[in-house]
C-alpha cells in the first residue's frame, strides 16, 4: 500500500501574481521559482507554494461553525523565542499580525495575513 510522504506544494488565491511574489519574498523570505502571468512559485519552509491569480477577494481562509475566520495552514517555529522573533521581525515589515495567543495546549501561536488576505497561523513548536 502507498502512503502519503509529505505536502509537495500549496496553491493560495492571489489578486495579483507580481506584487504577491515580490511580498512573500521581501516579508517571508520566499525563493522565486517560476512566474507567469497566471501564477508565481515560490519556495519557503521547505515547500512550494502556487501563488494563483483568483477572483477579487478571493482567500484560502474559510469559516468555522461558529463563525469564526480560520486559517488553513499552520507554520511551525522552533519555541517562543523564535516565535516572538518572528512576530517583530513581520510587524516590522508592516505584516499584519494579531497577538500571541494561548490556546490551552503545549506552545503559543500568533496569527498574520499576506496583502492579499490569506490568514496563516505560527506556532511556537515542532511537531513531531
Amino acid at each position: 500500500m502507498t502512503h502519503l510522504r509529505r505536502v509537495g506544494t500549496t496553491y493560495l488565491p492571489v489578486q495579483n501574481v507580481k506584487e504577491a511574489a515580490d511580498w512573500y519574498e521581501s516579508k517571508l523570505g520566499a525563493r522565486l521559482n517560476y512566474m507567469d502571468d497566471e501564477k508565481a512559485i515560490v519556495d519557503m519552509a521547505n515547500q512550494s507554494f502556487f501563488l494563483v491569480c483568483a477572483e477579487s477577494g478571493a482567500t484560502a481562509n474559510f469559516n468555522d461553525s461558529k463563525g469564526r475566520r480560520q486559517f488553513s495552514m499552520t507554520f511551525e517555529v522552533d519555541g517562543i523565542e523564535e516565535m516572538n522573533e518572528l512576530r517583530t521581525y513581520l510587524k516590522e515589515k508592516n505584516v499584519r499580525v494579531g497577538e500571541v495567543e494561548d490556546r490551552g495546549h503545549l506552545g503559543n501561536n500568533f496569527v498574520f495575513y499576506d496583502l492579499c488576505g490569506n490568514l496563516f497561523d505560527v506556532w511556537s513548536e515542532l511537531s513531531p
